[in-house]
């Protein structure tokens, strides 16, 4: 069978520890060289997975046996390595967000564009098979009109020396800008709604650093749906769930531990046949409530990411999940709530 050659640019952090593992399960994608540095990293993921090296950029884009690349390096390098890459007429794949504000997303796309080549960003929650499931359902109209989202990704990111994401000038910002936008992202797809206001408060309680290590959005969507996001860096990871709930005008879908890297979770559904009357006495008894526990085969939602771009690739066909243009309405929403946060103000998109 046919296989996309990749190359990794940044083959450290979520490169080495989910999206490389997932690639080399893959029928259809092929992992040939890895890009890194310091050299001494570079050196040791080529030899983790006995692949050829590269230390810039320039060279593992020049490699006419590179098909695409996977870019997972941090958010300020993005725009310029995935315009180098586009440049270079490779295809890739780039982790989110794509970049630090919609002004530079907008040169990615461009430059993506402009030269013909097949992207998307590295939002791989949408290949959660609970979170395929539940948009199935809500796709069917079981859930009747979706009317609030919620999505919640939190985790425990004191102050460490030199982390990239705690600095705004190569992160963007914090909590938010990291992973408020994975739920952003998945929000909006599961409710089949565009973004079209938000209300946000990012602020930093707990840690020293610059960026906000706190945050919370309420969002409008285009179809007069409701949205709340919580991301945070100051909870302790045992005490958190990363919830996700969607509720509609005949039901709900809730799910515990599907947001986040590890594929996880369970998710259930209460699904109404018949919506009665205004009920008074507003008793509400766990054995009136028909949940449904909902499931779906296990699967590795990077491999997909990575193998969806390749069939993409295969295919010649243009990415309808994870689009560029997708992950620049997100950065739409990301400077939406800065502003919001920083004025006090519901700001329209």
């Amino acid at each position: 069978m046919e296989k996309v050659r990749w190359g990794v640019i940044g083959a450290g952090g979520i490169a080495d520890r989910r999206t490389i593992p997932g690639m080399l399960g893959s029928r259809i994608s092929e992992l040939v060289a890895v890009m890194s540095w310091p050299k001494e990293d570079a050196d040791r993921a080529a030899r983790k997975y006995n692949v050829k090296v590269y230390y810039t950029v320039e060279d593992i884009l020049a490699d006419p046996e590179i098909d695409a690349v996977y870019i997972a390096t941090p958010v300020y390098l993005h725009k310029e390595q995935a315009v180098a890459a586009a440049k270079a007429g490779k295809h890739f794949l780039l982790e989110k967000p794509i970049a630090r504000t919609a002004s530079e997303a907008e040169e990615v796309v461009r430059a993506a564009r402009e030269a013909g080549v097949k992207a998307t960003e590295g939002y791989m929650m949408k290949f959660h098979p609970l979170h395929r499931r539940a948009k199935e359902l809500i796709e069917e109209g079981k859930l009747g009109k979706p009317v609030l989202g919620r999505a919640q990704l939190t985790t425990w990111y004191p102050d460490i020396p030199g982390a990239w994401r705690q600095d705004p000038e190569k992160g963007g910002g914090g909590a938010l800008i990291d992973m408020a936008t994975h739920c952003y992202d998945l929000l909006r797809w599961l409710m089949g709604s565009r973004i079209v206001q938000v209300y946000a408060i990012a602020n930093t309680q707990t840690f020293g650093y610059p960026v906000d290590d706190s945050s919370t959005t309420l969002l409008l969507f285009e179809d007069g749906a409701h949205g709340v996001v919580d991301s945070f860096f100051n909870i302790p990871d045992p005490a958190v769930r990363n919830r996700l709930e969607v509720y509609g005008d005949r039901g709900s879908i809730m799910a515990e531990g599907t947001i986040g890297q590890s594929g996880a979770g369970n998710m259930i559904a209460c699904l109404m046949k018949e919506v009665g009357g205004y009920d008074a006495q507003q008793e509400r008894r766990p054995e009136d409530f028909p949940a449904e526990e909902i499931k779906a085969g296990p699967a590795n939602m990077y491999a997909l990411e990575v193998d969806y771009l390749s069939e993409c690739i295969l295919k010649d066909r243009e990415p309808e999940v994870n689009a560029l243009e997708d992950g620049l309405e997100i950065m739409k929403v990301v400077d939406a709530a800065y502003e919001s946060s920083r004025t006090g103000r519901a700001v329209s998109i």
